[in-house]
């Protein structure tokens, strides 16, 4: 064949490549403002970065081996804001973008080569579940499970957009990511409704089977619902960039925006009376560097925040009780949540600050019923394990067992605000306890009491045997932790933690 053909022929097969699915699914699409998997790359990489992988891969079946362009998935290497990334867009329109034995190939290869070479791996899923009957029988399965792999090690980061019905290996990129964002309408799930319903007799919808509240509310296993295609693109890009390209290297700095750092109004944030609450995300807000606060899992575990911000254009992972929230109790979906984000900050060199307010850990039968002994602990050795600079604050109440969870006697340095308030008990409750006193049946005495209970529990108290390094106003709050994090930021290591914690458990 001569060049001429051979440049032809091969012009025909890039052309049918790329043109993905059927005409009519495309414009069905078009037609309800959802990209498609190419435009998806197009909006989301710097232009002409793409590098493709597998275009001309199809079908391990030969009877689908005309219509399955690209086995139904867009892989490759592309870049964003010039840092380079592994990336792969599920093509719906193409046999539903359903798990194939040549689609698993050509995610291990993207996974593996991402992981050897420092490079972050992006999902931008949808799928419709295993593509029977081509993994049907022994053979089928058996060939999936010989080329998959699940060993996530949290070398370089994963992020996920669930951007469509999103069954099987859709759901598996999601949950071992780091970061998840999902389009409201999406569904991730195990199995589709239908699935479900043959399997289990039981009628379900979709909403209710994985649909953006419950994943967002319930389960956590998305950190972040959208109203569009874009608007998910954009999450994982803002999300990437607090972060490095891989553990061997510290998260990227950024030039620091004007007006930053106007924590003068904290005082005005924070009421004077312990018993009133509050809003947590106001204060963090104040204090970091203007715009960066970037909440993760925000509908779910309300009690507590954990937030990407930057301070001095570096980035520093918050956790900060929200009193707005059961009064900042902590409970077992805070403790899975607050799990889940030391891991990724401890796996990226991204230092720690913990902020406490908490009268400690909301008990009871329903929280025995949900491990809550066990989810403490886990709780605790997580933040023992993380090895990146640690700093702790006690803005007002901090008690019992959740003082230590909340970092004390645990971290690198402990500061508390004047108003901070340090104790085995709430003082209230001890006196109930005690002596079976409660505040109507003897107003004067229950005061009496309660203030005999709250002796030595001041921050100065903490401040005296040096259990806390300083007492600080919280307008303080920024230059105490750039301080501190100038300091701990120099260690030999460069800011390298050990990543203890990259093999922690993916799921909540």
């Amino acid at each position: 064949m001569a060049f001429e053909d051979k440049i032809s022929e091969h012009e025909r097969r890039s052309k049918k490549a790329r043109a993905m699915g059927s005409p009519k699914r495309l414009k069905e699409r078009a037609d309800a403002g959802i990209l498609n998997a190419r435009e998806r790359l197009e909006e989301f990489l710097d232009k002409d970065s793409f590098s493709e992988l597998g275009l001309f891969a199809h079908s391990y079946s030969p009877a689908d081996s005309e219509k399955s362009p690209a086995d139904g998935v867009v892989t490759g290497y592309g870049k964003i804001d010039g840092r380079m990334i592994a990336v792969s867009a599920s093509d719906f329109t193409t046999l539903g973008a359903s798990s194939a034995i040549t689609a698993t190939k050509k995610y291990g290869h993207l996974s593996k080569s991402a992981q050897k070479n420092g490079i972050p791996i992006i999902h931008l899923g949808e799928c419709s579940g295993a593509r029977m009957p081509e993994i049907m029988g022994a053979s089928g399965i058996g060939g999936i499970a010989a080329i998959g792999s699940y060993n996530r090690r949290r070398k370089v980061p994963y992020a996920s957009a669930v951007l469509g019905q999103s069954y099987g290996g859709s759901t598996w990129n999601a949950v071992m990511s780091d970061f998840v964002v999902m389009r409201k309408g999406a569904v991730m799930a195990v199995s589709s409704n239908r699935v479900t319903t043959v399997a289990t007799a039981e009628e379900v919808n979709d909403e209710e089977l994985g649909g953006w509240m419950m994943q967002t509310g319930v389960t956590g296993q998305v950190d972040l619902a959208v109203n569009s295609d874009l608007e998910a693109l954009s999450a994982i890009k803002r999300f990437l960039s607090y972060l490095p390209s891989h553990n061997g290297e510290l998260p990227p700095v950024t030039d620091v925006p004007a007006g930053s750092g106007g924590e003068e109004n904290i005082l005005e944030l924070l009421p004077e009376e312990r018993s009133k609450t509050y809003d947590v995300r106001k204060i963090i807000k104040a204090f970091v560097d203007k715009d960066s606060y970037f909440p993760l899992k925000e509908r779910f575990g309300k009690a507590v925040v954990t937030a990407l911000t930057r301070l001095n254009g570096q980035t520093v992972g918050i956790v900060a009780n929200n009193p707005k929230f059961k009064g900042g109790a902590l409970d077992a979906d805070s403790c899975d949540k607050i799990c889940a984000f030391l891991a990724l900050c401890d796996s990226f060199n991204v230092p720690l600050v913990l902020m406490a307010d908490t009268p400690g850990f909301l008990i009871g039968v329903e929280g025995e019923k949900q491990k809550i002994p066990g989810k403490i602990m886990n709780f605790l050795q997580a933040l023992e394990l993380c090895t990146v600079p640690k700093l702790a604050i006690v803005m007002r109440k901090s008690f019992g067992q959740a003082y230590l969870n909340m970092g004390g006697g645990r971290v690198d340095e402990m500061a508390a605000w004047f108003t901070g308030e340090i104790g085995f008990v709430d003082p209230a409750i001890a006196v109930s306890v005690v002596h079976g006193l409660k505040y109507k049946d003897d107003p004067e005495r229950y005061k009496q009491l309660t203030e005999e209970m709250a002796r030595g529990s001041s921050a100065y108290d903490l401040a005296a045997p040096f259990l806390a390094q300083t007492v600080i106003d919280p307008r303080e709050t920024r230059k105490w932790i750039s301080d501190m994090l100038e300091v701990h930021r120099r260690r030999p290591d460069g800011g390298i933690g050990e990543h203890l914690m990259e093999t922690w458990p993916l799921t909540l």
